[in-house]
C-alpha cells in the first residue's frame, strides 16, 4: 500500500513541477511558481513521510524535500532571463522593502560571523529557511496577474481547506486515528530529524490534548499548522464571500465553515485566539463596530457559562489556561523567560541555529523556541527583533491601505487575505515558530508582497 500511495504522490509531485516549469520557462510565466507552492506545501511533510515509509531512501527523498526551494529559485533565475532593462529597473523601496533587506542582510552577516555555537551548514540551512519567505516576498513585488491568474490561486486555497476537512472526518470517524499513523510520520521523524515517537499516538504531544484526546492535523505537517494555515482559508473565503454577488456567495460561505471545522479538530487555544483576533480586526477594516460589540458580549456570555455553568474540568482548564498554570501555558512562559534572558545577556544576539524548532537547530544549543518573535531576537539580537517586527507591521499597514483604496478587487482580496492572515497569527507567533509552516507563511509573504506592488503604483499615481 505505501508503494501504491508513493506512486500516486510522485506522478502528483512531478506532474505540477513540469507544468509549472513549462509554464515558468516557455511562457515566461516565472510568477507560477507560487500555485506550485500553494499545493505541494500543505501535503509536504506528509508526501516526505510516505515517500521514506515506502523507499527507505534518504538519497530519494532529498529529492523532494529541495523541490519547494528550488522552485523559488528557479523563478528568480527565470525572471532575471525574462527581464531585459534588468540594469534599468527603477528601484522604489518601500519602508517593508528596507525592513525585509535589513532583516536578511542582517542574518547574512551573523551566517558568516563567528558567532554561536552551531555548525556553519546548520547556519546556512537557518539562513536559507528565513531567506526563502524573502525571496517569496519580493517575487510578489515584482508579480502582475490578472484576474483569472489570481482567481486560480484562491482556488486552489479553497481547494486545500476541503481536502484538509475532509481527511478531518474520516480520521476522525472513519480511522478514529491519526493520518499520521498510517504515513511513517514517526519513522521519518525518527530517522531523519532524530525526533523520536513520544505522546500516547506514537507520533508528538502536539498530536493530542493534556485530557490525551486527539488534535488532528489532517495532511498538515502537524494540528498546529493546520490551525495557523486554516486561517488563511477563512480570510480568503470571507473576502471572496463579502465580494462576490448574493445568489453566488455561499460556496464561500461553505469555505469559512470547513475552515471553522479544521480549527476545531485541531484543538489549538493559540489558533482560536487567533481567529478572534483576526475577526475584531476584519471588524476594524470594515468599521463594524456592532460586530466588535457583539464580540464583546460573546466574550463576555462565554465567561459568565465558564464560572456559573461549566464542567469543574472545563473551568479549571480555561482558569489554568489564562494563569499560565496549565502545563502547556507554563512550558511557554519558561521559553520566553529563557529567550529574554538570553537577549539581555547579548543584546546583540547570540547566533544563528541557536534558537526555534527548526530542524537544524539542535537540541543541546537551543535558547528558547516558542515565540517567533524571541527566537529572532535570541539569534539576530534586538535589531533582529525590531527589524522583523517593522516588517510585519508595515507590510499589514500598507496592505490594507491597498485593499481600500485599490479599483482592482482581485487585488484587493490578495491584500485583504495577506494583512488579516497577518495580524491574525500575532497570538501563534507568540506561542510557536510559526515562520517553519511554509504554506502559510510563504503565501502570505508573497501576498504582502503583491499587494505592495500595487500601493507602489497607487503612490507614483498620487505623485504624478
Amino acid at each position: 500500500m505505501a508503494i501504491v500511495f508513493f506512486i500516486l504522490i510522485a506522478a502528483g509531485v512531478f506532474g505540477a513541477m513540469l507544468w509549472t516549469l513549462q509554464k515558468m520557462t516557455v511562457e515566461g510565466k516565472w510568477s507560477y511558481f507560487i500555485y506550485f507552492l500553494a499545493a505541494f506545501l500543505p501535503v509536504y511533510i506528509t508526501s516526505l513521510s510516505v515517500i521514506f515509509l515506502a523507499t527507505r531512501s534518504p538519497e530519494l527523498l532529498s529529492v523532494f524535500q529541495i523541490l519547494k526551494e528550488l522552485i523559488i529559485l528557479l523563478s528568480v533565475g527565470i525572471f532575471i532571463v525574462y527581464r531585459k532593462d534588468l540594469f534599468c529597473y527603477p528601484l522604489r523601496l518601500l519602508a517593508t522593502d528596507w525592513m525585509m533587506l535589513g532583516l536578511l542582510s542582517l542574518a547574512f552577516l551573523y551566517l558568516l560571523l563567528p558567532l554561536g555555537n552551531a555548525s556553519f551548514l546548520n547556519k546556512a540551512l537557518y539562513y536559507k529557511s528565513m531567506l526563502m519567505p524573502g525571496l517569496a516576498y519580493f517575487l510578489g513585488r515584482n508579480t502582475q496577474w490578472d484576474q483569472a491568474e489570481i482567481r486560480r490561486l484562491f482556488v486552489l486555497i479553497f481547494g486545500v481547506m476541503f481536502a484538509a476537512f475532509g481527511i478531518n472526518l474520516i480520521e476522525n470517524y472513519l480511522l478514529q486515528a491519526h493520518l499520521q499513523q498510517f504515513t511513517g510520520y514517526a519513522l521519518y521523524n525518527q530517522v531523519i530529524n532524530n525526533i523520536d515517537p513520544t505522546g500516547n499516538f506514537g507520533l508528538t504531544w502536539t498530536f493530542e490534548t493534556q485530557a490525551v484526546t486527539k488534535r488532528l492535523a489532517s495532511f498538515f505537517s502537524d494540528p498546529l499548522e493546520m490551525a495557523s494555515s486554516v486561517l488563511m482559508g477563512f480570510a480568503a473565503g470571507l473576502i471572496w464571500f463579502l465580494t462576490t454577488k448574493r445568489e453566488e456567495n455561499w460556496k464561500y460561505l461553505l469555505v469559512m465553515l470547513v475552515s471553522l471545522g479544521c480549527l476545531v479538530f485541531s484543538a489549538s487555544r493559540a489558533a482560536f485566539g487567533a481567529f478572534f483576533i483576526m475577526i475584531f480586526f476584519v471588524a476594524l477594516v470594515f468599521r463594524l463596530y456592532k460586530l466588535i460589540g457583539a464580540g464583546f458580549l460573546a466574550l463576555l456570555l462565554f465567561g459568565i457559562y465558564v464560572v456559573f455553568f461549566a464542567s469543574e474540568d472545563f473551568y479549571f482548564f480555561v482558569l489554568d489556561t489564562l494563569t499560565f498554570e496549565n502545563s502547556s501555558s507554563v512550558g511557554h512562559v519558561v521559553e520566553w523567560l529563557l529567550a529574554l534572558d538570553s537577549m539581555i545577556s547579548n543584546p546583540l544576539g547570540i547566533g544563528l541555529a541557536m534558537s526555534g524548532n527548526f530542524g537544524s537547530v539542535e537540541d543541546e544549543l537551543r535558547v528558547g523556541g516558542e515565540n517567533q518573535f524571541l527566537i529572532y531576537g535570541v539569534q539576530l539580537g534586538w535589531l533582529g527583533l525590531l527589524l522583523y517586527s517593522l516588517t510585519l507591521a508595515t507590510g499589514v499597514r500598507d496592505s490594507i491601505r491597498v485593499f481600500r483604496s485599490s479599483t482592482n478587487t482581485a487585488i484587493a482580496r490578495v491584500a485583504f487575505t495577506g494583512a488579516v492572515v497577518k495580524v491574525g497569527l500575532l497570538l501563534p507567533l507568540f506561542t510557536a515558530n510559526v515562520e517553519i509552516y511554509t504554506y502559510v507563511s510563504w503565501l502570505t509573504w508573497w501576498m504582502i508582497g503583491f499587494s505592495l506592488r500595487e500601493y507602489s503604483e497607487l503612490k507614483n499615481k498620487l505623485i504624478s
